[in-house]
């Protein structure tokens, strides 16, 4: 007999956490000395930055079907 799924929703939408996670990531950032450490936070904000616009445009109402 197989388990059932854990089917529980995320408390907040994906633009949200997205929003949050490049807040952090940012904030974190400003706390490290110039490096590779930073640099790649940073890296992440932008990726995070480009996955909430990206999700922002995939899900706008002009790229629905005509009904």
């Amino acid at each position: 007999m197989t388990k059932k799924r854990n089917r529980t929703r995320p408390a907040l939408s994906l633009q949200e956490r997205l929003t949050k996670f490049t807040q952090q990531a940012r904030a974190a950032a400003q706390n490290l000395p110039a490096g590779a450490e930073r640099h790649a936070l940073l890296q992440k904000v932008r990726d995070g930055e480009a996955a909430a616009e990206m999700e922002r445009l995939l899900s706008s109402p002009e790229l629905h079907d005509p009904k």
